[in-house]
């Protein structure tokens, strides 16, 4: 309390009366010490006599002319100085100290509420000499496979703007969305007509709702506080509770703390105040947000035990789970950051995005994340790397016990078990554990290195289709071609090694296509309409062939629509960027069945065509593997 007592007492210097009428400090220093020496009395010179005049030759003394100088001088007199008499106040500065608080309302501010009374709330939070560029703002440089940071300068910002707001962030291909995150993520300068603020808000806001609250965070804090806009401070506010990173928006709260005008937003502020020193004021705003009952119970009292962490003004928070009906980020957040695990059975309606969010959650336990990659996995938010990561911890933890042990006891086997066919038994188990196809899909991505490490062995070819798609649902298209020779035609093997091939010298026969039509089990033949489509927009078919096929399909690829035109315009001028971004819009989605030909063609079309083919090839392939 002891700054509050300061500020307020300088306040009351300043602007109060009062002041005027306070005895003056007493002196410590011996008596008369630090009183003046008295004056002396003026008193008046003497009248000068005129100076002769110098005789003789001066050169030496005088001026360089020779010419000899005289001068007469008089008594001096030195002006009084003028009494200024003090002018009345200005009526702007009575209208401006008639607002100033009084001393009752100074007394109960908090140390923020005085800055603003005050006018001393920072405008910036870092010196001038540090402050950073609002051009090319990201995280991945062109040089470390971001994309062109001028791509999107001379485009149409109502386009881009549409493209990022129209895009509910779950996407059907795990590829798409690793393409649509790499593109958010890049260093990118803005559209000329658009604020580069407000453009890495909309970047940030999508980045949140497809589950990269890290990646969003990283984003947002590329820009300084100074800079932030309203869009970009809910965007950074997001991005901060996604990640359960509420202190890390305390910089946020202090330079643009009227930016947004929320509840939870003044309950961060709360939070703020508490890790800034000021415990027991950060609990009172709470408590007095608590009794205005504005807001769900549980969610104040999640912040009221975030903030009684701080300083010595803990206490006990008890969190009943009993009457909460759903699942919001800021429950979320606030209770992994504290230490607890919401009930099973509010998290299972709770959508996927947690999933996404619980992957990456270091506060959590290692069991928890890994049931969370079942979903990260196949939808891209983990890597094939990172996954294997976490099950190596989980098999180094002795005190973890039952499936997810057993699970990584068989990851491990099917990387180093001495026998091929030991390795891929356990692989097989992995995938056959569960029914549900992401989760399949998942435990495929785990095992790609491991199926990329099995030698080429027709005793093994039974299993070729999904160890091929394994290791293509991690882009191991070199280790999955060699697998080629045990594919045969017609086959999934084949449909997938003949779209992952990076170059092809003949076209695909109809024939081959039909054969694989002939053997598709999946619902209205998806899979083979998928593969055709994909063909056709890598050029791997003729047109006439494409034709043909597609009309046996009762498929039509040259439908055009307005997003149509969108990507196909992109792909001719040859911008990436563009249509990564119009990719992702065109993927979106919960499943593949979501997913139609038309739009897949057009994708994979204009990816080829801008230099992504290697996206475009894992696309097409994952179509194929998961349609």
């Amino acid at each position: 309390m002891k700054p509050l007592h300061l500020l307020v007492g300088t306040a009351l210097a300043l602007t109060s009366g009062w002041a005027l009428a306070q005895k003056a400090p007493e002196s410590l220093l011996p008596p008369g010490f630090d009183e003046p020496a008295p004056k002396a009395a003026p008193r008046a010179e003497p009248a000068q006599a005129p100076r002769p005049a110098a005789q003789g030759n001066s050169s030496s003394t005088g001026n360089s002319s020779g010419a000899s100088t005289s001068s007469a001088s008089g008594a001096v007199v030195q002006p009084l100085p003028s009494v200024v008499v003090p002018s009345a106040p200005s009526a702007d500065a009575m209208a401006a100290a008639s607002k100033l608080p009084s001393l009752d309302e100074l007394s109960k501010m908090s140390p923020e509420e005085l800055e603003e009374a005050l006018n001393l709330k920072p405008k910036f939070d870092i010196p001038p000499a540090a402050r950073r560029s609002m051009e090319r703002v990201g995280v991945l440089d062109q040089n470390e496979g971001g994309l062109s940071p001028t791509s999107l300068v001379a485009q149409n910002a109502s386009l881009i703007r549409a493209a990022l707001q129209g895009n509910r962030g779950m996407m059907v291909s795990r590829w798409g969305h690793i393409l649509l995150r790499r593109a958010l993520a890049s260093r990118l300068d803005a559209p000329a007509t658009m604020n580069p603020a407000d453009f890495t808000a909309l970047r940030a806001a999508l980045l949140v709702r497809m589950g990269e609250g890290e990646a969003a965070r990283a984003l947002v804090q590329d820009i300084d506080t100074g800079n932030y806009t309203p869009d970009l401070t809910r965007a950074a506010f997001d991005s901060y509770i996604a990640t359960a990173d509420f202190t890390g928006v305390c910089p946020a709260v202090a330079i643009q703390g009227e930016a947004i005008s929320d509840p939870q937003w003044d309950m961060a502020k709360a939070i703020c105040t508490a890790f800034q020193g000021d415990g027991q004021s950060g609990l009172t705003q709470l408590d007095r947000t608590l009794n205005q009952g504005k807001l769900p119970k549980v969610d104040v009292l999640l912040a009221q035990k975030y903030a009684g962490a701080a300083g010595k003004a803990r206490r006990a928070v008890t969190i009943q789970w009993d009457d909460v009906q759903d699942m919001t980020p800021w429950r979320y957040g606030l209770a992994i950051a504290v230490g607890l695990t919401p009930p099973e059975s509010l998290m299972r309606s709770a959508g996927v995005r947690y999933d996404y969010l619980a992957a990456t959650a270091p506060m959590l336990g290692l069991p928890l994340r890994a049931a969370a990659a079942d979903r990260a996995g196949a939808a891209g938010v983990l890597s094939s790397e990172a996954m294997v990561d976490l099950y190596g911890q989980i098999y180094a933890a002795d005190d973890i016990t039952g499936d997810w042990a057993d699970r990584a006891s068989q990851l491990r086997d099917a990387y180093v078990a001495a026998d091929p066919a030991a390795r891929l038994g356990a692989m097989e188990s992995l995938w056959s554990a569960t029914a549900d196809a992401e989760q399949r899909y998942s435990r495929q991505v785990l095992t790609a290195y491991a199926a990329a490490r099995l030698p080429v062995d027709p005793k093994l070819a039974t299993n070729a289709d999904d160890l091929i798609a394994s290791m293509l649902a991690a882009g191991l298209d070199a280790n999955a071609l060699r697998w080629a020779a045990q594919a045969e035609v017609g086959s999934k093997a084949w449909a997938l090694l003949v779209l992952a091939e990076p170059s092809r010298s003949q076209p695909v026969s109809s024939g081959a296509v039909e054969n694989f039509r002939d053997a598709d089990q999946s619902e209205k033949t998806r899979k083979s309409a998928f593969l055709l489509a994909a063909l056709a927009g890598l050029g791997r078919v003729t047109p006439s062939t494409a034709n043909g096929l597609a009309s046996t399909m009762e498929i039509d690829l040259s439908r055009q629509t307005r997003w149509t035109r969108s990507i196909d315009r992109a792909a001719e001028v040859n911008n990436p960027t563009v249509v990564a971004l119009l990719a992702g819009l065109g993927m979106q989605g919960d499943s593949w069945a979501k997913m139609t030909p038309l739009y897949l063609y057009h994708i994979v079309s204009a990816l080829n065509r801008v230099g992504l083919d290697a996206e475009a090839r894992m696309i097409a392939a994952e179509a194929v593997a998961r349609g």
